[in-house]
């Protein structure tokens, strides 16, 4: 049966990526608020409220920072919240949004350009060279790597120049969580054990949109097409959308107000469901 739309105007948690930090919502937190709603935009642990220089000039808080850590923040942060929000992740955050949709929190979810939980093994070429810079390094799991301008301008910048594709790294780049990004690739093949596993037949599940983009080096569309398919097991909604001509950098590229208002109207309609 149909369930009506979301009355009313429900908070918003915003949950950010590897590599970013709060500031990467900027743009589609002003736009909710400008539609009424309560936009929660924490950073993860280690990260917290810092500017990107400010994380970079010290990433240490970040070395050791693992997935159940940062669920576990996300979680507190939501069940002290007076109604349930809108969850909403981009990239990891998209990952995170679904482990916490799984935990029953939020009235909806939506991963922009999100990677896959565990037993999602859809790992293309590209993807796998986005992680090159931290996997390469298994010594350095508990560490806190750099992206660097020039791999920044294949994993986000892939629409700009290079010198567009600098000053964006200069207003938004940060280091890694790299035991993050080593937990997440060590729970693909384990999809009930892994760290980042959910029930993709959770019947009572909020409803979930995946956005991916065409041109997106760090998950494209292939991954989350493999998602929806665990998910299409199940009974609770899922749906993927896919817009062309967008890199990962979904929630900043120019036309990124067209994505905002996809997935807030998407998720408004179908809340609670």
């Amino acid at each position: 049966m149909n369930q009506p739309a979301h009355q009313g105007n429900p908070p918003i948690v915003l949950i950010h990526g590897l590599w970013m930090t709060p500031s990467s919502w900027d743009t589609w937190a002003g736009r909710y608020r400008e539609r009424g709603h309560q936009v929660i935009v924490p950073g993860w642990p280690g990260i917290d409220d810092r500017s990107p220089a400010e994380v970079r000039a010290d990433p240490s808080p970040l070395k050791g920072v693992g997935i159940n850590q940062i669920v576990d923040h996300y979680t507190d942060l939501i069940e002290a919240l007076p109604e349930q929000p809108i969850i909403m992740g981009h990239s990891f955050g998209g990952i995170f949004a679904q482990m916490l949709l799984d935990r029953g929190l939020g009235i909806a979810g939506v991963g922009v350009a999100p990677g896959q939980p565990a037993g999602v093994l859809a790992l293309p070429f590209s993807t796998l060279r986005t992680g090159l810079p931290v996997l390469s390094n298994p010594f350095g799991r508990n560490g806190a790597s750099p992206i660097s301008k020039g791999h920044f301008h294949y994993t986000f910048g892939n629409d700009l120049s290079r010198a567009d594709s600098d000053r964006e790294w200069e207003a938004s780049a940060v280091n890694s969580s790299n035991r993050v990004f080593f937990e997440g690739v060590l729970s693909l093949p384990k999809q009930k054990s892994g760290i980042t596993a959910v029930d993709f037949t959770k019947p009572d599940r909020a409803p979930l949109l995946l956005i991916s983009g065409e041109i997106d080096h760090v998950a494209p569309p292939a991954i989350q097409r493999a998602t929806l398919g665990k998910y299409a097991r199940g009974t609770a909604l899922v749906e993927q959308i896919e817009f062309p001509g967008r890199t990962h950098r979904l929630v900043s590229q120019n036309g990124w107000e067209e994505i905002a208002d996809y997935a807030l109207d998407w998720a408004l309609k179908h809340a609670g469901r």
